[in-house]
Formats: C-alpha cells, sequence, structure tokens
C-alpha cells in the first residue's frame, strides 16, 4: 500500500515536493490555505497530483503518513497543531529532497550575505565545469530538481525555517555567513532560539565534511563550543590572518587552504562593499576545496554581477541614482547598504517590523541619511528610532509616492536606496513584488 504524503503550502517548495513524492511513489496531496498561483496549478495538473487551495480539510490531511511542511507554515498554525497532536510525521523539503539525492550538498545559510554567496558560489562552481544545480530559496526548488534533473553537486540557501524541519541532512560543505537578530517574532522573541536553527546546518556533518564560517561574527563565534561539529573548520575574516582560512590583507583577499595560497585584489571583485567581500572569501573557500584552477576562480568572482534586488542600481533620474535594496528585510542588511553607499541617502525604509533593534543603524543615518521615507502601515517604531537622526522623516502607504518624495527630497549626486530593514507582507506580496514596484516608479518618474 502506497505511504500518503500531504504538503501543506503550494509554492515552490511544496510543488517540488509533491513531484518529487509522486515520483517516488507516494500518494501525494497538496493542501494550501491561500490560492495556489496558476503555473503551479499547471504543475500539478501535469503531474495529476490532486489539490486543494483557500483551505485546510482536515480529513485529507490528518491520515497522512508524512506531511511536508512549507517553510513558511509556523509552528503555531492550527493545522501544523492538530498534526503534532496526533504525532503525525513532519519534515521539510531540504529534508525530504536529501533522501532521495546522491549528490554532494554545498549548505549556506546566514542572517546575511546567504542569498549572494549562494548565487556566486554556483557561479564559480559551474564556470569551473562542476555539474552542479542551484536551489533551496534561489531558483527552482531543490525537490524538484531531485525529481527532475541530474545534478551531481548542489548549492543551496537554507533559511533557518527549513533548517528547523530537518532529521538527517547533512551537507558536505556548510557556510555559516553570519548571525544577527531575525525572524524574532518567528522564535518566541528569544534569539538563542534563532541562533540553535542556524546551527542546524552542522549538526550532522562528519570529519569528511567541512563547517565555513565568519570569524569576525560574534554570535557566530560565542556559540562554536555549544554547537560543536568534527566538521574541518574553515573560518574567513577581515582582521584576522588564518593559515587555513580567508582574510583580507593589503587591500587583497587571501585564501589559504592545504598549503595552496589564492590571492586577489579587492579592487577586482565584481561585487562592491565590506560585505561583499565576506561573501567573496566565504564562495572563494569554497571553490579552493573544490580544487578550481585559480584563474577560473579569479575570472568568476570578477564578472559576477549583483542580485536583483540586492544593492541593484535601477537607474539614474536627473543626477541621483536610485538603488533597489528589496532584499534588506533585516537590520543587518541595512547596515551593510548604507555602509556601502558613499553618497547622501534619501533612504526608503519600513514593513512588517520582526522584532527589530533599530540602534545599530543610528550611527550611519545620522552621518548619511539626509531624509527618511517610512513606507510601511505603523511607522511608529521607525519614528521612535530615527526621528532625532535624521532632519527630514515622512510617512507613505504606497510605493509610487514614496519614490515620487524622494524624487523631490533629492539632489543631483544623492542616492535613493530603498533598504526596508523589514518584512514586505503589509503592503506587497514579497521582497520581489516590493523591488519591482519600486522599478516601476522609477521608470515613471
Amino acid at each position: 500500500m502506497k505511504k500518503r504524503l500531504v504538503i501543506l503550502g503550494g509554492g515552490e517548495s511544496g510543488v517540488g515536493t509533491a513531484v518529487l513524492g509522486s515520483k517516488q511513489g507516494f500518494e501525494v496531496f497538496v493542501s494550501d490555505k491561500g490560492k495556489i498561483a496558476p503555473h503551479y496549478e499547471k504543475q500539478l495538473n501535469e503531474y495529476k497530483i490532486p489539490y486543494e487551495s483557500g483551505q485546510h480539510t482536515a480529513d485529507k490531511i490528518l491520515n497522512a503518513d508524512v506531511v511536508m511542511k512549507s517553510p513558511g507554515i509556523p509552528e503555531k498554525a492550527e493545522v501544523v497543531k492538530k498534526l503534532r497532536a496526533q504525532k503525525v510525521k513532519i519534515v521539510g523539503e531540504i529534508e525530504f529532497a536529501s533522501r532521495y539525492t546522491d549528490a554532494q550538498i554545498i549548505g549556506i545559510t546566514g542572517a546575511n550575505g546567504k542569498t549572494t554567496t549562494t548565487a556566486l558560489t554556483y557561479h564559480i562552481l559551474k564556470n569551473g565545469g562542476v555539474n552542479v544545480g542551484v536551489g533551496g530559496n534561489i531558483g527552482k526548488s531543490f525537490a524538484l530538481q531531485v525529481a527532475t534533473e541530474s545534478y551531481d553537486h548542489y548549492v543551496l540557501e537554507i533559511s533557518s525555517f527549513q533548517l528547523d524541519d530537518i532529521e538527517t541532512f547533512r551537507p558536505h560543505i556548510a557556510v555559516l555567513t553570519n548571525i544577527t537578530p531575525d525572524h524574532l517574532d518567528r522564535y518566541e522573541y528569544n534569539l538563542q532560539n534563532y541562533v540553535n536553527s542556524k546551527f542546524n546546518i552542522v549538526k550532522y556533518q562528519n570529519a569528511q565534511d567541512y563547517f565555513i564560517y565568519c570569524a569576525d561574527d560574534e554570535i557566530t563565534m560565542a556559540n562554536m563550543q555549544s554547537h560543536p561539529t568534527p566538521a574541518q573548520k574553515i573560518p574567513f575574516s577581515y582582521d584576522t590572518e588564518f593559515a587555513e582560512g580567508g582574510y583580507v590583507k593589503d587591500n587583497n583577499i587571501i585564501i589559504n587552504h592545504k598549503n595552496q595560497p589564492f590571492t586577489m585584489s579587492i579592487q577586482e571583485l565584481g561585487l562592491r562593499g565590506r560585505h561583499n567581500v565576506y561573501n567573496s572569501l566565504a564562495a572563494g573557500i569554497v571553490a579552493n576545496i573544490y580544487g578550481l584552477r585559480k584563474d577560473q576562480i579569479k575570472e568568476s568572482l570578477a564578472d559576477f554581477k549583483s542580485l536583483e534586488h540586492r544593492l541593484e542600481t535601477v537607474t539614474k533620474v536627473r543626477g541621483i541614482e536610485f538603488i533597489n535594496d528589496s532584499k534588506a528585510t533585516n537590520v543587518n542588511s541595512t547596515w551593510y547598504a548604507l555602509e556601502t553607499v558613499d553618497k547622501p541617502i534619501i533612504w526608503i525604509a519600513g514593513g512588517i517590523d520582526k522584532g527589530n533593534d533599530y540602534s545599530i543603524l543610528q550611527p550611519l543615518v545620522k552621518s548619511k541619511v539626509k531624509a527618511m521615507i517610512c513606507l510601511g502601515m505603523d511607522n511608529n517604531k521607525l519614528h521612535a528610532a530615527f526621528g532625532k537622526c535624521v532632519d527630514i522623516l515622512v510617512n507613505c502607504t504606497n510605493m509610487k509616492d514614496a519614490v515620487r518624495m524622494a524624487y523631490n527630497l533629492g539632489d543631483s549626486g544623492d542616492a535613493v536606496m530603498l533598504s526596508p530593514a523589514c518584512a514586505s507582507f503589509d503592503l506587497f506580496e514579497n521582497y520581489q513584488d516590493r523591488g519591482d514596484k519600486f522599478r516601476e516608479a522609477v521608470k515613471a518618474l
């Protein structure tokens, strides 16, 4: 008799898992409390997978042998509580898909930089001739690729939500870019719960595996001893030199691995800003572990372009640069953005606060931001944090008005930057929708 796999959530990870489950002989059912997008409905229909949208029907869900819960669904959701009460097995997409592939996995997590580091690592390995796929939170779901592609290696961007639901998942190379307070609303406003989730990435590693981490990150370093791993540890830093690891010296990034040093000028890197030096170090260490040729690694680090919605220059209008950093959904991401831009800034921020502490931004805001536009349904916390840091602080509830206001406040040589430090769901579908609306509004000026 077929085992019954029920999938909660009909988005990228849910539909990918449904296809993989179907191919692996499960009786599959997909349930989404919201509306399933037409292209995902089409996929489910192609594979003849039954589904429902707009509701969770209890008797179609609680009879599952195993449930795959999409990462966005919290533990406090009623349907999850019922499943837990009945002791139904719940796994995540990353855990489920990893059981059906022998491919070597590079897992990349962190509060900031994980998307860029994932895309950059993939770019280097692919250019170096490695048969590699990219997934997780970026591109096609990992499960769909396991079901329909044939890769020997995967580079996966993995969120804390995905790491909450692992049982055996073991990346051969684990990368932890950093840990800063994020998603605290999901972790009972307890930073340690979030930290523990991030460190799950090394939980099942062995002595043949690698753990790459930022030695400059205080929270990571404070938690290393309480989260031991037998994996080979390789640090990277801006300031500290390592016999085995990556660092910066004399304006060069230097990576020492197995007595094969790699050196490249920071000026040659395709990505700008201190945070991208960290991302380049992490990706470069992975490439050196893989033994790629030095000239190939240099070429890929040099020609890689910034991702959509991540410090992306949209255009210049009347000498004012418009920068789309919509992917900055937490305070630390916005800190890096403010630190990187070397022009007077009109800053568009706001959205759904995730338990943010804005105090680390205040010195940068005082020195770099000439005006601030709060784009959200509730901007009180932003006003309290930055009311004394900027001379001009205004509210908007739609992107068109926010961009027009920023344009009117700007002068030639300024930068208008959307770097929200908050989630997008009060006014937008997601950070991509927010960034797209920013682009549209800029192009309409």
